[in-house]
């Protein structure tokens, strides 16, 4: 069975973002086995320089790093990731489970991102839109995407 491993900076806040993933982790378990690991966002001041924000994405980095599963395919959700569409998404998974690979480590950033030396280690950079999302809203949406591209690649129809 596949094992994805969505790693998150930064926690859920109100009830009902964690209701919403809750909803999607049961989903899932007909496809995948789902891990949500939650590593602590770098406290930045009002302001932060340029330097302060690459210095807490390198520790947010090294947090990341030591998380991702050992012969994985990383996936970075990134803004300037490559777009697409949910098809395109479950024909990607497809392609990976059939050369072998049967673990799946999904990375989102805090508000500051990911630091480029994380989406070097991504055999995928994904792009839901080049418009900003909350990183509450941001995390159903990927679970939301990952259930409905491992929904279609078995078969189903929930891509209607």
């Amino acid at each position: 069975m596949l094992s994805v491993r969505l790693i998150c900076v930064g926690k859920l806040g109100e009830k009902f973002w964690a209701d919403a993933v809750k909803e999607y982790t049961k989903r899932l378990g007909a496809y995948c086995k789902l891990e949500i690991i939650e590593l602590p966002e770098q406290r930045l001041p009002q302001t932060p320089s340029e330097g302060e924000i690459e210095q807490a994405l390198e520790k947010e980095a090294a947090l990341i790093e030591s998380k991702l599963l050992p012969g994985a395919s990383v996936i970075a959700m990134c803004v300037e990731g490559k777009p697409m569409s949910s098809e395109q998404l479950a024909d990607y998974f497809g392609k990976l489970t059939v050369s072998g690979t049967s673990k799946i480590c999904v990375l989102i950033g805090g508000s500051c991102g990911l630091s480029e030396r994380v989406k070097k280690k991504a055999a995928l950079r994904l792009s839901m839109s080049p418009m900003t999302f909350p990183h509450h809203l941001a995390r159903v949406m990927v679970l939301e995407q990952i259930y409905r591209a491992l929904n279609i690649a078995a078969g189903g129809k929930y891509h209607k």
